[in-house]
């Protein structure tokens, strides 16, 4: 039997675009969390068999830690953004505001990724859990580093307590996540940030 001459070799894994299997696991992950997100689950969003996988992304843990880097970039990017912001309420009004327009998006998973995805999990999902603990964390304090700066700068009141204030505004933003998946809408859920902004310190 002759090979035509345009033919990949024969045993070759068929070429995929790594950038769209990506997102499709992003997908994956996020409706499902980690432990939910079978590999077959996965190979099949991805259009992939699993030696492709394991060749491109590795394993299970490494493909779901390259999601959480795009989610990042994507979805959860506002966050970083927020800091740039000029005065520490318009960081806060922007984290908020964005949290609830992403988190009513109704043509994507609800709740947030870095949140629901090892909620409930066995041991073997202890390193993930670790990973997305210390995500977590170095949001918080990123946020607080900048509401400290808003402070030293006069920006917020003296007496205001940073790590306080940039706890809260995560507080809000991750039960509006919890509010979505039990099915709040965007306008429900913009109607939180706004309660929740009324609390924003102010000089007395």
């Amino acid at each position: 039997m002759k090979i035509k001459k345009n033919s990949p070799p024969l045993g070759r894994p068929r070429a995929f675009d790594s950038e769209k299997a990506l997102e499709s696991a992003l997908q994956v992950f996020w409706e499902r969390g980690y432990e939910g997100a079978s590999l077959a689950d996965l190979t099949r969003a991805m259009g992939i068999n699993r030696p492709s996988l394991y060749g491109a992304y590795g394993n299970k843990e490494a493909l779901f830690l390259k999601v959480l880097d795009r989610y990042a970039r994507g979805p959860g990017a506002f966050v970083q953004e927020a800091l740039r912001e000029p005065t520490a309420r318009r960081v806060a009004e922007r984290m908020v505001r964005c949290a609830a327009e992403s988190l009513g998006e109704i043509d994507k998973p609800r709740g947030c990724l870095i949140v629901q995805s090892t909620l409930a999990c066995g041991k073997e999902a202890n390193p993930i859990r670790k990973e997305l603990i210390a995500r977590r964390a170095a949001g918080l304090a990123a946020l607080r580093q900048r509401f400290e700066r808003a402070r030293s700068e006069g920006d917020l009141p003296v007496k205001s307590n940073s790590t306080d204030l940039a706890r809260y505004i995560f507080s809000v933003i991750y039960g509006m996540a919890i509010q979505s998946v039990n099915g709040a809408t965007r306008a429900e859920l913009h109607r939180v940030a706004e309660i929740a902004l009324r609390a924003w310190p102010t000089e007395s």
